[in-house]
């Protein structure tokens, strides 16, 4: 395996594989932070000529965390379809490159690749693809779950409704869920973090949810992003919860930190299949974000966004109805301004839907983060052109909990009226029966919550 490269009557000699992948990134200010980046654009470059000469199997046979020393690294390698890994692993990550982007490769022809691919392989693939590149290859991939409902079919740009309230007050959370409905946001979940780490508010906040959902006959489904042990514990109290949430890390060690394991999500995993209240395959639901497992100083000495691609290998694992990545939420430390946020958002998505994940974005950023409104509405577009299966969305662009900026109701509704796209299937149904929206455009009714106060319900 060569880690070497001469360019311009210099030689560049990298120490490991990991160095590589790490060197290879586009700039990231966690990979810095860690010390772990390219010192220029010259080393980057030399970087990217080393990986993408490298063969598949040198990625599988020199694993960046070994399978003795990590569940996750476990978890993907015995995902691998050996039949066909066989025919691709004397492919070098250029040739990858190419067949993904080839005009003449389709979506089908990536489920069927994918199977043979590790989670490293996937990331080395996207460190040598530009932002469009991205945007090109994720758009071939259509991923469709069903919960109580479907999400992902090609032409749809789904959103969850993300209701917050910084008591935890139900009347609060509903004002805002009303008003997101009244746009036509809410078919992928609705998904409330609570500010109360407890069974009781959990349990709260999803009987007041399932009741207005039920009353109204609304398409969708209900989560409340808690700690996963704490939702099953609401659960197993007879809440009603269509599916389970938890936060996960692309290594063994960063997952601890979470206070979880394999061997837990699958317990939770059958548990919302036995005890849940939705009706389709999928049940669970995962968030990611670049940088996760630098802040619990579990990286390894790899970079943030192969990390992020294990975060993908893993969460496949247990067949989720959504997974999203919460793209600018952690700070600048990790992604410092709205290009690398861009960037980090546009690798997610592609990295996920190569793992055939039904992929989301929470388009955000913080507010000591050097972006603006403007940069998070651009991503927004881009994502939407590159299909991605659902957005989030708050009111008015501001989560007034976690106090952090994402995008808003009126935004979703924004990018669905310019691209053509239109909600899933049966959230359409009955936007249309509710009288907010006709021939996929909204209605003069949409963006007024008080229509549930005056219309007749079902």
């Amino acid at each position: 395996m060569k880690l070497s490269v001469n360019h311009f009557h210099h030689t560049y000699q990298f120490s490991s594989l990991a160095s590589v992948f790490a060197k290879a990134n586009e700039e990231k200010s966690g990979d810095r932070l860690a010390g772990i980046a390219a010192e220029n654009a010259q080393e980057r470059l030399a970087a990217k000529t080393v990986l993408s000469e490298l063969l598949l199997r040198d990625i599988r046979d020199h694993p960046l965390l070994p399978l003795e020393e990590d569940e996750v690294s476990r978890v993907i390698d015995g995902q691998i379809d050996e039949q066909a890994y066989q025919k691709i692993k004397n492919w070098s990550v250029a040739e990858l490159r190419e067949y993904i982007l080839s005009s003449d490769t389709m979506g089908s022809d990536l489920r069927n690749l994918s199977r043979g691919l590790n989670s490293e392989m996937i990331a080395a693939a996207a460190k040598l693809m530009s932002n469009l590149d991205l945007i090109l290859a994720a758009d071939k991939i259509e991923v469709i779950t069903g919960c109580n409902h479907s999400i992902g079919q090609k032409g749809t740009l789904a959103s969850r409704l993300q209701p917050n309230h910084p008591t935890d007050n139900v009347d609060g959370m509903l004002a805002s869920l009303k008003e997101g409905l009244s746009y036509g946001i809410g078919d992928a979940v609705i998904g409330i973090n609570p500010v109360e780490e407890s069974v009781e508010s959990m349990k709260r906040l999803l009987h007041a949810m399932k009741d207005f959902t039920d009353q109204w006959y609304i398409p969708t489904q209900n989560c409340v992003l808690g700690h996963v042990t704490t939702q099953m514990k609401a659960v197993e109290q007879g809440a009603p919860a269509d599916m389970i949430f938890q936060s996960i890390a692309g290594t063994e060690q960063a997952n601890r930190s979470f206070g979880i394991d394999a061997a837990l999500l699958r317990e939770a995993n059958e548990l919302i299949r036995n005890q849940g209240t939705s009706t389709g395959r999928h049940k669970l639901y995962f968030e990611t974000g670049q940088g996760s497992e630098l802040s619990a100083e579990s990286h390894h000495g790899v970079d943030q966004m192969t990390l992020e691609a294990r975060n993908y290998g893993f969460a496949k694992y247990y067949d989720p109805y959504i997974v999203n990545t919460v793209v600018g939420f952690i700070g600048p430390e990790y992604l410092y301004d709205s290009d690398q946020v861009t960037r980090a958002g546009l690798e997610d998505h592609f990295m996920g839907k190569m793992h055939q994940l039904p992929m989301g974005v929470d388009v955000c950023y913080t507010n000591h983060m050097k972006a603006d409104q403007n940069d998070i509405e651009n991503l927004g577009a881009l994502l939407n052109t590159a299909g991605v299966n659902f957005v989030i969305a708050t009111p008015m662009g501001d989560d007034c909990m976690l106090n952090y900026q994402s995008l808003s109701f009126h935004d979703v509704a924004a990018l669905r009226e310019v691209s053509g796209k239109r909600p899933s299937p049966s959230f359409e149904t009955w936007l249309e029966r509710m009288g907010l929206m006709e021939n996929g455009r909204l209605t003069s009714y949409a963006g007024n919550p008080a229509l549930f106060d005056c219309v007749v319900k079902g």
